[in-house]
């Protein structure tokens, strides 16, 4: 008799955790290390915010997520049809497809740019139309689909609740959304501060010294980190999500600003010829002014294979399970790269 009580409150123990499990809800900070030449030359890399219970209505609108769905990458671009932010479903803005079962397992730059031009035909054509003079309209429409070809990205994901969640889109669906940016003071980066302060209050701030007062996307993941770490009791995960395999040239670490003064040699060998003090001055602020932070190297790997979300809600089955890249899936994304 005894013992059937005892498997009685393992399996209520159980149904309580998966009831837990199910209500988890997240914002994930996503950094984003650098790629290709403006990467070389700026290597503070990109930020964006996932949000697993915010959808797209469309990628100007928000709303609460339907059973089946995975969340929103939310982020600031430049020259984009006048935008300042845009919305873009989880699997699309890192594969450049609908379902995971479509993801390649490996993948070039000819695959990579069939794919994103296939979903901006199939959903993104009344922000980025046909253009006559190209087979393929050129411009920064490209950082919406298919981040994951191009870059590593890291993320740091914090518990939210529904109350938010709606706050946040009643507030985004109500603002004028009308472009804003500004390489140095209205960047990716303050988006992604102002959209995780939103959820916390002074969970993110800038760094005066070693970033020059300047946000960027590595002090922003930091201070999140270092805000977390203070609150013990608000729920935290972090996790990596790894650039696709391929002939596709790897992405760079994320560097700040001091940080990449120092380490690139373009910008530290005229630096010490011109001026070695600046130099000097340039290592005291990077070491001493909080401008050391590096990834967690135990973060979890996000296989949209296995699990349908980043992060607090990773594995859940709370909603319906995605498929993982099949056969069929793999063979589909052949077929576009043979074209």
């Amino acid at each position: 008799m005894r013992r059937r009580w005892q498997v009685i409150v393992v399996l209520l123990l159980g149904v309580l955790s998966a009831t837990a499990r199910a209500e988890a809800r997240e914002a994930a900070l996503m950094l984003e290390e650098p790629f290709g030449r403006f990467g070389a030359m700026t290597p503070t890399g990109h930020a964006a915010i996932y949000l697993s219970d915010v959808c797209a209505q469309t990628p100007t609108e928000l709303r609460p997520c339907m059973r089946g769905e995975n969340g929103v990458v939310l982020s600031r671009y430049h020259h984009i049809d006048g935008y300042d932010w845009l919305a873009i479903p989880l699997i699309p803005y890192l594969y450049a497809v609908d379902d995971a079962s479509e993801i390649p397992a490996w993948a070039d730059v000819g695959l990579e740019t069939r794919l994103r031009n296939r979903y901006r035909q199939e959903h993104l054509m009344e922000l980025v139309p046909d253009d006559p003079k190209h087979e393929i309209p050129r411009g920064e429409w490209i950082q919406l689909v298919g981040a994951a070809y191009d870059r590593r990205i890291y993320g740091y994901a914090i518990e939210t609740t529904k109350e938010q969640d709606d706050a946040l889109i009643t507030d985004f669906n109500d603002r004028l959304n009308k472009t804003r940016f500004n390489f140095f003071f209205n960047n990716c980066a303050n988006f992604a501060e102002n959209v995780m302060n939103y959820y916390y209050p002074h969970s993110i701030r800038r760094n005066f010294i070693a970033d020059a007062g300047l946000m960027t996307p590595k002090h922003a993941a930091k201070s999140l980190v270092k805000f977390e770490k203070k609150h013990p009791d608000i729920e935290t995960a972090s996790f990596v999500i790894d650039q696709v395999p391929g002939t596709i040239p790897r992405s760079t670490p994320v560097d700040g600003v001091a940080e990449a003064l120092l380490k690139s040699k373009k910008y530290v060998v005229p630096i010490t010829l011109l001026q070695p003090f600046a130099t000097a001055g340039l290592a005291v602020v990077y070491l001493g002014g909080g401008g050391r932070f590096h990834p967690d190297p135990h973060a979890a790997v996000f296989d949209a294979s296995k699990d349908q979300m980043p992060g607090l809600v990773e594995g859940s089955e709370f909603r319906e399970q995605s498929r993982g890249p099949s056969d069929e899936g793999r063979a589909q994304s052949a077929g576009l790269g043979d074209q």
